[in-house]
């Protein structure tokens, strides 16, 4: 164990919970409308965050009211997988309980918003009814485990990831009885029982009774398919095939988005390639890496827990060579035989990532059906006007019957449709202003944010409820400059935490500050990274109000179209070129006086 004693408040809370209980059952059986501090921590554990909105406290404050409390709600569902009838009762349960809307998250979850305390039990319930679940959808776990959607039936590959998908995740998933006790109990009655009396804690030898210091996510990926961003992953299994066999993985340890700019010592990172691994040596591996984040991650400071910041202080040999002493332990955990995984760890395989793909648009499966990519802005599943989104998808999910796969793009993948449904299936997006692939911009495509506001705690800045209109923007400056046909990804975020990946996107919009007298939020510029997820972008320009975001990268988009190479990505070039260069070009080729450039 680590040898620093200091314990950050949250480390208190989960060794004293008893197995994630605390006193969740009392407060969910109160006529409060919000929990305790402690009761959100321990809560995050069984997939929901309490929130409030943030639009209505200045109204409510003046009215002499407190905050407006709801809870949003997150399912943890392992590859996107899910039925037409999971997706129908989940928008059911969206109407019934949250504030009408879906949205599918940048780890192929879906989150419901706005619900209120007194419906969270029947929330929670009645996803686990439709036989999803919210366990460990956050908390300091094994979050979602994510892997490439396409159910491309002739590749056997495919299927083999989503099988180890599953697999991680059923493995990794905490064996405290809490959520069964709270939220599943006395399903003949349909009774609330949230109080246990006397309850039992059980021994979890993968968590102990802390759990780990912060979360932990996984991801599966293709080389020539890197459609989760497999370097943004606490481990990443990228898989190294040869012909049409699976041969092993390459495993990568230590990504993550988030950062505090305060703080000096904290940075968002892509994952080191730490070793290849067979196929039947993925488990015990996976389980020494997540013991040794147990063990030794920072559980003085969250701001340092991720696993990244340990590789960063020990260096990935140490860190590799600690992973090889706990395979032994991970053997038992797993029930193989000790020695089964050799204990020296060898070089990863030379394979890397070299594609990504969204998987939008209609496509055969191999199987003689098709599936079809649907773009969902942000990720937001709700009717807007003309956009009966929420709607369309309702009459298409009812009537064929697809099953469904969600994206680490936030969109929806409909699967196993005859071909005879494409032009029943067209008609009906047309009906009700749901756009293809073949009607929205390239940089609306590969574009996505975070919720921010008016939920999110964290939120700084705007995200969302912004991001499209920036899009437009941008729409109308690359067909002035001839660039329409260009591909590149920009990710937007309210606050520095990442949850949009924004800092290896081509473009990354990141929220730092509201102006005091406007309130316009004024937003940190990257640049450099790529869509196939394996660069990290640099600081181009810093507090560029949200108006002036797309004036500020015109010279940027102008030296792109006058000076790339052939075939080169936006991300490359500026790569290439350096901020530097980047910047001097801008100072010159700008009509407005001045600059927020930063060097």
């Amino acid at each position: 164990m680590t040898d620093n004693p200091k314990k950050s408040k949250v480390e208190t809370i989960k060794e004293e919970s008893l197995g994630l209980r605390g006193s969740i059952g009392e407060e969910l059986s109160n006529d409060l409308d919000h929990v305790t501090d402690g009761t959100t921590k321990l809560l995050k554990f069984h997939g929901t965050y309490q929130q409030d909105d943030r639009d209505n406290r200045k109204a409510r404050r003046k009215q002499g009211l407190g905050k407006e409390y709801s809870f949003m709600v997150r399912n943890r569902i392992p590859g996107g997988k899910i039925s037409a009838q999971q997706f129908l009762s989940e928008l059911d349960i969206a109407d019934e309980f949250g504030n009408g809307t879906l949205r599918i998250t940048t780890r192929q979850g879906i989150q419901l918003h706005g619900v209120v305390k007194s419906n969270l039990w029947s929330t929670i319930r009645r996803i686990n009814e439709i036989k999803l679940s919210t366990q460990s959808a956050c908390g300091d776990v094994e979050r979602n485990v994510v892997c490439c959607p396409a159910p491309l039936r002739h590749d056997s590959i495919r299927h083999q990831l989503q099988q180890y998908a599953d697999e991680i995740a059923d493995h990794l998933r905490p064996r405290t009885r809490a959520y069964h006790e709270i939220w599943l109990q006395d399903p003949s009655t349909g009774e609330k029982r949230q109080v246990v009396d006397q309850p039992k804690e059980e021994d979890d030898p993968i968590y102990g009774k802390a759990y780990l210091p912060r979360k932990f996510k996984t991801g599966i990926a293709l080389c020539d398919d890197n459609c989760i961003d497999v370097y943004d992953q606490d481990v990443g299994l990228l898989a190294v095939v040869r012909g049409d066999e699976l041969t092993g993985f390459n495993v990568l340890v230590g990504g993550g988005m988030g950062t505090t700019p305060s703080d000096s010592r904290c940075f968002p990172a892509l994952a080191k390639r730490m070793t290849f691994v067979r196929p039947e040596h993925v488990l015990p591996v996976v389980t020494a890496i997540v013991l040794v984040q147990r063990d030794f991650g920072n559980r003085a400071d969250r701001r340092q827990a991720r696993m990244k910041y340990l590789i960063h202080e020990w260096g990935l040999p140490k860190f590799k060579a600690k992973v090889a002493e706990y395979l032994a332990a991970a053997e038992s955990i797993c029930n193989v035989p000790n020695g089964t995984v050799p204990r020296t760890l060898p070089d990863p395989d030379p394979d890397d990532v070299t594609g990504h793909c969204d998987h939008m648009g209609w496509h055969e499966q191999g199987d003689g059906k098709w599936f079809l990519g649907l773009p969902i802005e942000n990720g937001r599943v709700k009717d807007d006007g003309e956009l009966r989104l929420k709607t369309g998808l309702r009459k298409i999910l009812s009537q064929f019957e697809p099953s469904g796969r969600l994206t680490a793009q936030q969109n929806v993948l409909l699967c196993d449709l005859e071909a005879s449904a494409r032009p029943q299936i067209d008609q009906v997006l047309a009906d009700h202003g749901i756009k293809t692939l073949e009607q929205i911009s390239n940089v609306r495509r590969f574009s996505f944010a975070c919720p921010a506001l008016p939920t999110c705690g964290l939120a700084v800045t705007e995200s969302e409820r912004v991001l499209p209109s920036v899009i437009a923007e941008f729409e109308t400056e690359l067909t002035r400059l001839g660039l329409s046909n260009k591909q590149f990804t920009i990710r937007m975020t309210g606050c520095p935490n990442g949850c949009a990946r924004p800092y290896n996107a081509d473009i990354g919009l990141v929220g730092r500050s509201v102006d005091g007298k406007t309130g316009e939020g004024k937003y940190m510029i990257f640049v450099g990274g790529n869509l196939i997820g394996t660069r990290m972008n640099a600081t181009y320009k810093d507090l560029v109000p949200m108006s002036q975001i797309v004036s500020e990268l015109r010279p940027l988009l102008l030296y792109y179209k006058q000076s790339h190479q052939d075939d080169e990505t936006l991300g490359d070039f500026c790569h290439r070129i350096g901020i530097e260069e980047l910047l001097r070009f801008d100072k010159t080729h700008r009509p407005e006086a001045g600059s927020t450039a930063v060097a």
